[in-house]
C-alpha cells in the first residue's frame, strides 16, 4: 500500500468524520466540518499528483480514486437532504449516473477493460466538491463567525448558499451528461453479445 493510495483511501473515514461533524451543535464543529472537507479535496489532487511523480499510477489506484470521489460526495450530498440543504432528486439523479457509470466499470473489467475517469467525470467531481464547499461554509459562517465576531451574515450567506445550490446543479447537469458519455463510449464493450 503505498501512499497515493493510503491518501485515496483516507477519504472514506474522513467522510464519515464530516457527516458527524455536521450534525454537532457545539461551537466550531461546523468550521471543523468545512477545513477536514477541504483538506479531502486538496488530497484528491494530491493523491493523483504523487502517483504520477512517484511513477506510482495502478489500476487499484485508479478505481479507487474514482470510488472514493463517489463515497465522499454521495455521503455528504445524503446529510444535505437531511438537512434540507438540496432537494433529494439531484441526488438520486447523481447516485443513478454514479451506480450506472460504475456497473459499466465493473462489466468492461470483466473483459479486460479499464474504464479510468475521463476530462467529463473530472469536470463533474470538481464542480460537486466546490459546490459543497460552497454549502458547508454557510453553517461556518451562521454558526462559529456570527457567533464570535458577534454580526449578522444572513443576506451573505444566503448569496453563498445560493451560489453553492447553482453550482450543485451544474454538477448534476455535469453528472448525467458525462455519465450518458462514458455508456455512448463503452456501448460496445458492455453491451456485446459474448455468446458470439
Amino acid at each position: 500500500m503505498n501512499l497515493p493510495n493510503l491518501i485515496t483511501l483516507s477519504r472514506i473515514p474522513t467522510m464519515f468524520l464530516i457527516a458527524w461533524l455536521m450534525y454537532q451543535p457545539w461551537f466550531g464543529a461546523a468550521t471543523l466540518a468545512f477545513w477536514i472537507f477541504i483538506a479531502a479535496a486538496v488530497g484528491d489532487w494530491l493523491d493523483g499528483y504523487l502517483a504520477r511523480k512517484r511513477n506510482l499510477v495502478s489500476i487499484f489506484g485508479k478505481l479507487m480514486d474514482a470510488l472514493t470521489d463517489k463515497i465522499m460526495v454521495l455521503g455528504l450530498m445524503i446529510v444535505f437532504v437531511e438537512q434540507g440543504t438540496i432537494p433529494v432528486v439531484w441526488v438520486l439523479l447523481t447516485m443513478c449516473r454514479e451506480f450506472l457509470v460504475t456497473g459499466l466499470r465493473m462489466v468492461a473489467a470483466s473483459k479486460g477493460v479499464i474504464v479510468s475517469a475521463d476530462k467529463g467525470g473530472k469536470t463533474k467531481t470538481l464542480t460537486q466538491l466546490i459546490a459543497i464547499g460552497f454549502l458547508l461554509f454557510v453553517p461556518m459562517l451562521t454558526t462559529d463567525f456570527a457567533y464570535f465576531f458577534n454580526i449578522e451574515l444572513s443576506a451573505s450567506t444566503e448569496i453563498i448558499h445560493m451560489t453553492g445550490l447553482g453550482i450543485f446543479i451544474l454538477g448534476t447537469a455535469f453528472a448525467v451528461s458525462s455519465g450518458a458519455a462514458y455508456i455512448w463510449r463503452f456501448k460496445d464493450v458492455v453491451f456485446e453479445d459474448t455468446n458470439k
